[in-house]
């Protein structure tokens, strides 16, 4: 399953909510984002990052690990 999909969940966001914090107008657009069909920016990460109240350090291992 997907980190950001766990994360998300673990906090109680549909992917609908997230889509409307994130400035989206639906929440397919957020969806191709958390299945990684569309390209993250660092502006969007760090909406996420405040959303989901994550650390710096859960940031970088989501965002920029390749291994992630």
């Amino acid at each position: 399953m997907n980190i950001l999909k766990q994360l998300r969940e673990k906090k109680g966001i549909t992917q609908e909510e997230m889509a409307i914090k994130l400035g989206y107008k639906g929440k397919s657009g957020y969806c191709h984002l958390e299945n990684g069909n569309v390209r993250m920016t660092s502006d969007i990460a760090r909406k996420i990052k405040d959303i989901l109240q994550l650390t710096d350090k859960e940031m970088v291992k989501i965002f920029f690990d390749p291994k992630v």
